[in-house]
């Protein structure tokens, strides 16, 4: 059972969110441009798209703005409470650090999941309404998938507050990691490959298993690979489809998302531990 520390934490977290109009604008956002991409996303027909196709026209736009969304979200959690000295005051508390940062998650993670939930949700019900024959698990496959996605920036920004001195520096590091994240690091694994197989590898799209299990280390990899297993229309780009090697499944994405959580849950626990305020 929940402590009640980490519940009023938590809670803490969720109405400063809600009077910051963080969750109404999130849900704005997420419901308007799942609706805009469903019916005039796509170039070979026009009016209401399944969800299928929606999702597929979704991807890139996910994978550019939930990452800095959890970021944003989680990169003043631990250093802005320093520097405001209210970190000081929660410490004389009978309160043991590690509830703070299960609070501070479970808090901005309930944001995070809730304006997904409902921005998308919200959208579907519309798209359900005006589309026969929908297919609601890919769509709340690609709910749950994006929900995971975005507590993994998230604990990213927030163990990485527990490093620096400065919310400024804090907040510069979470920008980098976007760009790593989605540019950087895809970049430089093809990169690797390209001085492998060489251009016609490349231009051929048979890429090596090793490949395939060297993007693992991207969430952003992972979780388009995981919405690309269950959902028919994300698997074919550009009508070509897109192939994993055996050893992708399901069970395999979202054990790696699970483990990115938890262990920087762990590591966050184990700096904000050792860190003098």
């Amino acid at each position: 059972m929940i402590s009640s520390p980490i519940l009023n934490i938590a809670k803490k977290e969720i109405l400063d969110n809600v009077r910051n109009k963080w969750v109404i604008i999130l849900t704005i956002i997420f419901a308007s441009l799942t609706l805009v991409v469903s019916y005039f996303g796509s170039i070979f027909s026009q009016g209401w798209q399944d969800f299928g196709v929606t999702i597929a026209g979704m991807m890139s736009l996910v994978q550019f703005l939930i990452p800095i969304i959890g970021l944003m979200l989680g990169y003043a959690a631990i250093i802005g409470e320093i520097e405001k000295g209210s970190m000081s005051s929660l410490l004389s508390l009978p309160v043991a650090r590690f509830e703070i940062i299960l609070g501070k998650f479970f808090g901005l993670g309930g944001v995070l999941s809730f304006t997904i939930l409902i921005g998308f949700g919200i959208a579907g019900i519309v798209i359900g309404v005006n589309v026969s024959d929908v297919n609601y698990l890919d769509y709340l496959i690609f709910i749950g998938a994006t929900i995971l996605l975005g507590l993994i920036f998230l604990i990213l920004a927030m163990f990485f507050s527990t490093l620096f001195k400065k919310r400024s520096t804090s907040m510069g590091i979470s920008v980098f990691l976007w760009f790593f994240f989605n540019m950087i690091l895809p970049i430089i694994f093809v990169g690797i490959m390209a001085a492998s197989i060489g251009i016609e590898g490349l231009v051929s799209g048979d890429f090596p298993e090793w490949y395939h299990a060297l993007t693992l280390l991207n969430p952003l990899s992972v979780y388009s690979a995981l919405v690309s297993l269950n959902v028919g229309p994300v698997s074919t780009i550009e009508g070509i489809s897109v192939s994993y090697p055996a050893f992708y499944s399901s069970g395999v994405m979202i054990l790696i998302l699970l483990i990115w959580i938890v262990g920087f849950l762990i590591l966050t626990f184990w700096k904000f531990d050792r860190r003098d305020i």
